[in-house]
């Protein structure tokens, strides 16, 4: 029974100081960041990185959420004759909820994988040392802009979404349907508000930022993992460590803003 009660207590430290770490990079990242002079091209290319080369994903995954939502909506919406209402609740549930999350939880597959095991070989093959060798900051030269570029592109990418959204939805309400178009688009200018649209966005600025905090600071911590893989193995054990978490923290945040904000 000790054992077992040693074994929690060693894990619940082992978190504790996860999020120590995970917090102080945060911190240091965007300090590194705030002072001159300012590298913009590294935000800019990762912008490029994180916003622009997800884009296709965004909008095959965006227009067949909006098929998906329309279709059960219909038929939701049919039984209590209220079909009209087709375009409003197909907008509301993209920029409200599913907008915001599964543009953040479609970058996390794409980008937020692909920076943790960056960040991670970078570790591994010992090139951040060599940057604290020449007196380079690491926070600053690697973290930072992914941090910045996370927190502008991810808001896009999710407007994109809703609006590729909106227009699967449309295709099949109105064209497979036959619902009016001036049905569909009066109810979505009459239903959806600008607290919605805020709701939305403010969402996508956290998630913008968690999943690329917790990419790069599972990635850049990943020679304290005490489960003692180093190589090739704990890379991968790392990078499908932080998609899982951001997912997680994605849907958490996801509750908790929106229980906010109600």
């Amino acid at each position: 029974m000790i054992k077992y009660v040693e074994r929690f207590g060693d894990y619940v430290l082992y978190v504790l100081e996860q999020i120590g770490w995970m917090a102080t990079l945060l911190f240091k990242s965007l300090y590194a960041f705030a002072k001159p002079p300012y590298d913009l091209f590294a935000v800019v290319r990762q912008i490029h990185f994180i916003g622009a080369r997800s884009l296709y994903v965004i909008l095959v995954a965006g227009g067949f959420t909006g098929m998906v939502l329309a279709l059960q909506f219909y038929n939701t919406l049919e039984r209590f004759g209220s079909i009209d209402l087709l375009g409003s609740a197909t907008a509301l549930a993209l920029v409200r909820e599913l907008g915001p999350v599964m543009a953040a939880l479609m970058v996390i597959g794409r980008a937020g994988s692909a920076m943790c095991a960056e960040i991670g070989i970078m570790r591994i093959s010992e090139q951040i040392d060599a940057l604290e060798c020449m007196a380079i900051d690491p926070y600053r030269y690697l973290i930072a802009p992914k941090i910045i570029a996370g927190i502008i592109s991810v808001p896009l990418l999710t407007s994109v979404f809703n609006v590729i959204g909106i227009l699967g939805g449309y295709l099949v309400g109105v064209l497979i349907f036959g619902l009016s178009e001036g049905a569909y688009f009066d109810s979505m200018y009459a239903g959806v508000e600008w607290n919605d649209v805020e709701m939305g966005l403010y969402k996508s600025l956290v998630f913008g930022l968690i999943l690329t905090w917790i990419a790069t600071a599972k990635g850049y911590f990943l020679h304290l993992d005490r489960r003692g893989a180093y190589g090739a193995e704990g890379v991968s054990r790392t990078t499908t460590d932080a998609v899982v978490l951001s997912s997680i923290t994605v849907l958490f945040g996801d509750y908790l803003i929106g229980a906010l904000m109600l």
